[in-house]
């Protein structure tokens, strides 16, 4: 899967293409997975605030204590666009990660 940003693709096209033959592969096995994992995380930022915010509130109670403390301290606009949160949203949305990354891998 190829990165959505056109500079970024052509930087990872260029670095795979410097690399021994050997382990191009394995790298470029890497890049698709993390480009498919970052789109996957891409689709829970555009959605209405309102909802986030709502989904953002169940989110900080499923937490332990502690950590939940510590997101509510960093706030909303902080916590938005993290990985575990926006995996949430996505989840909540019924977009499970493990079937998208198999079905756009």
């Amino acid at each position: 899967m190829e990165y959505p940003n056109s500079k970024c693709r052509i930087a990872q096209t260029e670095y795979l293409s410097r690399l021994p033959e050997e382990e191009r592969e394995n790298k470029a096995r890497e890049i698709r997975i993390g480009n498919a994992s970052y789109i996957y995380h891409q689709q829970a930022i555009p959605i209405q605030e309102n909802r986030l915010i709502m989904y953002y509130k169940e989110w900080l109670k499923g937490l332990h204590p502690n950590i939940a403390r510590h997101m509510k301290i960093l706030g909303f606009e902080a916590c938005r666009t993290m990985l575990p949160f926006t995996r949430y949203v996505n989840e909540r949305n019924d977009i499970g990660m493990r079937d998208w990354m198999k079905e756009h891998l």
